[in-house]
């Protein structure tokens, strides 16, 4: 038994390794060709350090951006950027499942197991045609995104030039980058002259919500429909908790924002940044006008972000539930953490606990760093960093004025928020093969 469970760490850990250099690979290979003259417009050489932090971005979906993407990037950059943004969202692992399988050779449980731990599967079995499934879910919501998306830029950029534009947007969109192409009437204008938009504002949010929800949570709905109670656990705890970190911070929104405008476009922006915080990146008004209670709020749903086994990026939806049934059981006495008459596993609220402590730790001593690296506001500070940790992309509109040993830090911050924090560790470290357990002793706490 205990050569079994050795073999299977070590299997666990050159899984997360080969993850982790995958993602590596992608970048540098995206950091290279944006480097090109043909990648950008003007035929110049962009910067390394430009660059690489241009495809962290994209490969890891965050949306921070140094150079603007429709103004400073040639179409080929741009495909670049869209090419990156698209195999980070779906993951390098599904993709290259997706090559194997396309070249005819055998896939083998070794590469079953990666994708199993890639996208958060509960087992290995029928890997393969959950991957085709989302593969093909992915090619039809994002296609249909973009015919949604075709009239919105059609009356502004033409028959031709929309399809890009409708591609591009679908694609950020979906997979929660937050990349745009609206640059051309303002630089980093992300999606602000659209704020007033109600159809352009409905299908963006959309994307990002189908995007952010879970390939599983795609499974069980598509399997079972509208059986909420045939649902695996997962997608239950998934569906709620996106539905209440929807709708409770667009309420907080709708009351502490926008109060000069319109109710038509107040409605939409509360919801849009609601919406959009969770990792998405884009924005339909202008940050630097928000208040800081509202700045600090749309701080915590970046760190939150999507749900587990999606294109988003944070400590997920999921890791934040099981945390609020755990206090709830301590206060409530009961000892085991119940939802949805399931016991929720020890080592699930563990790992739990170990993701937000590692979240806190590094989005608060990250924004320390740059406070005193960059002379800046302490709160501007961590809006960046929780905006990369969590792969949020939204900015205060102090990005590109950053030294470069903060871009250092954000990179960072954007590599670990999405091949995740536990999986570097997991890849640095081998498992633990003890057998023997200490004695136990209490701790007063709290």
């Amino acid at each position: 038994m205990k050569k079994d469970k050795t073999q299977n760490g070590l299997h666990n850990r050159n899984s997360f390794r080969t993850i982790s250099l995958g993602f590596v690979i992608l970048i540098l290979s995206g950091a290279l060709l944006l480097m090109l003259p043909i990648s950008s417009q003007d035929r110049s050489i962009t910067p390394f350090k430009d660059t690489l932090f241009t495809a962290i971005s994209a490969s890891c979906v965050t949306g921070l951006v140094v150079r603007d993407t429709a103004t400073h990037w040639s179409f080929f950059g741009q495909a670049v950027i869209l090419t990156l943004i698209q195999i980070g969202g779906m993951g390098v692992i599904t993709i290259g499942l997706m090559i194997t399988r396309l070249s005819g050779k055998k896939v083998g449980l070794w590469f079953r197991g990666m994708m199993q731990d890639s996208i958060s599967a509960p087992h290995v079995g029928g890997i393969l045609q959950l991957t085709k499934f989302i593969l093909k879910m992915t090619a039809a919501i994002e296609l249909t995104g973009a015919v949604l998306l075709y009239p919105v830029f059609f009356r502004e950029f033409g028959a031709v030039k929309s399809i890009w534009y409708s591609v591009f947007h679908s694609v950020s969109a979906f997979c929660n980058a937050g990349f745009d192409l609206m640059g051309v009437k303002e630089k980093f204008s992300s999606l602000t002259t659209l704020g007033s938009n109600a159809y352009a504002n409905t299908v963006i949010m959309l994307l990002i919500i189908i995007g952010g929800i879970g390939f599983l949570t795609w499974d069980d709905i598509v399997q079972y429909k509208f059986h909420f109670k045939k649902y695996r656990l997962q997608t239950k705890v998934v569906i709620v908790t996106s539905g209440l970190l929807i709708i409770l911070p667009a309420i907080f929104f709708f009351c502490s924002e926008y109060s000069n405008e319109p109710i038509k476009e107040r409605i939409l922006h509360s919801f849009f940044q609601s919406v959009t915080a969770r990792t998405a990146g884009f924005n339909t008004s202008d940050f630097s006008k928000m208040s800081e209670p509202a700045a600090m709020v749309m701080t915590v749903l970046m760190l939150i972000g999507g749900c587990s086994g999606s294109t988003a990026g944070g400590m997920k939806t999921s890791t934040v539930a099981v945390l609020f049934l755990a206090a709830l059981s301590v206060f409530r006495r009961k000892n085991d953490i119940e939802c949805f008459k399931r016991r929720i596993p020890e080592d699930t609220i563990r790992t739990a606990g170990a993701i937000l402590f590692m979240y806190l730790t590094l989005f608060m001593s990250t924004g320390i760093a740059i406070s005193m690296i960059e002379s800046l506001p302490l709160i501007s500070c961590l809006f960046e960093t929780g905006s990369a940790l969590g792969t949020a992309g939204l900015t205060l509109g102090i990005t590109t004025s950053l030294s470069l040993s903060s871009h250092i830090i954000l990179m960072i911050l954007m590599f670990a928020g999405r091949v995740g924090g536990l999986t570097l560790i997991y890849a640095a470290f081998s498992s633990s093969s003890e057998t023997s357990r200490l004695p136990q002793e209490k701790i007063t706490v709290g």
